[in-house]
């Protein structure tokens, strides 16, 4: 049995941010239970190259644009690499095989006459890379980027008629009702189809940086017809057909809730065309929203996973991002409730328990416990929790997997109180009795630590070692390993604690999230004046460490030298800012960021990309003089 899962592929004119890494995740638990189920699973990721906005980035940054795609795969990978993402494939868009593949399958449409030279004018985000209709713009502006005002295009374009597969998606839709998932992902696609098609453009004239369509190479192919190719792409399709009829239809396209009509409507129709099967599921994933806001390079709202990762680790953030968020449904991150989630569910609970499990073991029995009773009612909960974790889990309800694995853990921690081996200890009568308590207990926890290895694989594996299981992880299989063992002596082993418990906060920054223009508060010049907005001078400037966004600055006021705390390391070098005059917000309550107390707030712009450019002036002003 094989399953073929794949994410979508990135734009690599900035970093991933953390819903982007929510993305990967997810899907990464996915084909980790997979593969623990014993099905043969090829899991793909990849990063969308031929963007416009890649382009201008790295006209920008004085690059080549396949010299600054390049950089960026080392980015990516290094940010998955941190967040163990067990991708088996990853395919670049500027890949030969890729190119191959959607030549040929533009090629095959347009032979079918399904691709057709017109002229297209319309509103086009750069953005997203999309052509927008006006009914969906909102005040004039698009609707996933409220920064940026579209712009009107009026060019010779090749298109795909789209609207000849409109009966046959519905049919699709009616006859395969989970074909996309969630329910409220399907009812969307099905009315859009319901009020019909538009053809839509496949081509961009004049342009260079694309892949040249076969049959007008002076047009390149727009670079969402040439991204959804990749999927097809990376399993053999126009390169290596005998793979590409073993892997193909994908089982599943796993991509945010705002590409899905790319995925489900689109892709469909293009394969259609092609004489392809349909991949078998879509799941359009909600978006994480940091502090209420969503998170967006655009919008300057974005976090880095990375930065989140370095925390803890990989795994808490994993749990996290999995347990608090039900999957299909918007989530929410805040450093307060991540730290919170963290101290519950791993150091007060899950870790407490594997070093109560352990301690006892020690003192008690030598850190060796023989086979002892069936387990009784604990048995019976391990029993339901498999249950459960397979249904939620083979039904893409990651959050109720990760709920039924802590269902295991709470029971395992009840279990101790009731039993209270510590009692049991004092008599000689209950030896017996102690045996089979301390043996339940561990056995509970390595089925825990089971149901828990596809969304938490490290401190997973370090769990099973602790309670004594010696199979190599590759080997782990949930219909053996996850069943209940009455059997083999266990041989415990001790260790610091996994989660230490966070006590005093040392938060992240967290820059607050701008609104829309819509939204825009309105305050008075009494309030206004409240801000004290000083200029300042960095006399010193220095990285933090751990932090990939974090400088630490010395600055002199005119009134006094302070040390302020500014997210600004991904756009300036320490050397660049010392004696550079900067404009700061100077009665601003103090703040501890990763440590460091910060006295007050630097000014910043912000680019479309996110990147912070510092406010100036353009001659000499002295520190201390006040920004009005």
């Amino acid at each position: 049995m094989r399953f073929y899962l794949t994410t979508a592929i990135d734009y690599v004119n900035s970093r991933p941010h953390l819903g982007t890494a929510y993305e990967k995740i997810t899907a990464d638990v996915i084909a980790r239970y997979k593969r623990l189920s014993g099905i043969d699973t090829h899991f793909l990721m990849g990063n969308d190259e031929h963007s416009q906005n890649v382009y201008r980035r790295a006209l920008e940054q004085g690059l080549d644009p396949a010299a600054y795609c390049d950089q960026m795969e080392q980015q990516f990978r290094a940010v998955w690499a941190q967040l163990d993402i067990s991708f088996d494939d990853f395919i670049r868009t500027t890949e030969p095989r890729h190119r191959t593949a959607v030549q040929k399958l533009a090629q095959v449409c347009f032979d079918k006459g399904d691709i057709y030279e017109g002229l297209y004018e319309g509103w086009y985000c750069v953005s997203c890379e999309a052509f927008k209709q006006e009914k969906d713009l909102v005040d004039g502006k698009c609707p996933l980027h409220p920064t940026l005002v579209p712009e009107w295009i009026r060019e010779k374009n090749y298109f795909f008629r789209l609207s000849r597969y409109r009966d046959a998606l519905l049919e699709h839709f009616r006859a395969n009702p989970t074909f996309l998932q969630p329910d409220v992902r399907r009812n969307e696609m099905q009315r859009l189809l319901e009020g019909g098609l538009e053809d839509i453009s496949v081509s961009r004239a004049g342009q260079l940086w694309g892949i040249p369509l076969p049959f007008a190479p002076d047009n390149v192919v727009y670079v969402w017809f040439d991204a959804l190719i990749n999927y097809a792409a990376a399993v053999g399709y126009g390169t290596d057909e005998r793979r590409f009829a073993e892997w193909w239809p994908a089982n599943l396209h796993v991509v945010g809730k705002d590409i899905t009509r790319f995925h489900t409507i689109v892709w469909p129709a293009m394969l259609m065309s092609a004489g392809l099967p349909l991949p078998k599921q879509v799941f359009g994933h909600g978006w994480v929203h940091f502090g209420g806001q969503r998170m967006s390079k655009s919008l300057g709202t974005s976090l880095d996973p990375s930065d989140v990762a370095e925390r803890f680790g990989p795994d808490p953030l994993r749990l996290y991002l999995v347990k608090e968020i039900s999957y299909g449904s918007d989530g929410d991150f805040t450093w307060d409730r991540y730290e919170e989630r963290y101290n519950v569910d791993l150091a007060n609970n899950l870790g407490n328990l594997v070093s109560r499990v352990a301690a006892m073991a020690e003192k008690y029995r030598g850190l060796q416990l023989q086979p002892a009773g069936t387990g009784g009612r604990l048995a019976e909960l391990a029993t339901t929790a498999l249950a459960r974790y397979q249904a939620s889990m083979d039904g893409l309800a990651l959050h109720g997997g990760a709920a039924a694995a802590f269902q295991l853990v709470d029971a395992t921690n009840e279990y101790i109180a009731e039993t209270a081996p510590w009692t049991l200890a004092r008599r000689a009568a209950d030896a017996s009795r102690l045996d089979e308590v301390l043996f339940t207990a561990a056995e509970a926890v390595r089925i825990a630590a089971v149901l828990l290895r596809p969304i938490m694989p490290a401190s997973a594996a370090e769990v099973l070692r602790r309670v004594g299981d010696r199979t190599p992880l590759d080997a782990l299989r949930l219909d053996r390993d996850g069943r209940w063992r009455a059997d083999g002596t266990k041989q415990i082993v001790k260790g610091p604690p996994l989660w230490p418990r966070v006590e005093e906060k040392e938060m992240t920054v967290e820059q607050p999230a701008p609104t829309t223009p819509a939204e825009e508060p309105r305050i008075t010049i009494d309030e206004f004046m409240k801000v004290d907005l000083r200029v300042a001078k960095v006399l010193e400037a220095e990285a933090i460490p751990k932090s990939k966004k974090l400088l630490k600055l010395k600055v002199d006021t005119g009134r006094d030298q302070r040390t302020i705390v500014a997210g600004i390391a991904e756009a300036y070098q320490p050397e660049q800012l010392v004696g550079r005059t900067i404009v700061i917000v100077a009665n601003l309550q103090p703040a501890k960021l990763m440590g460091v107390e910060s006295n007050g707030m630097v000014l910043a712009g912000s680019t479309d990309a996110g990147q912070p450019i510092l406010v100036g002036f353009d001659q000499e002003i002295p520190p201390g003089a006040r920004v009005r």
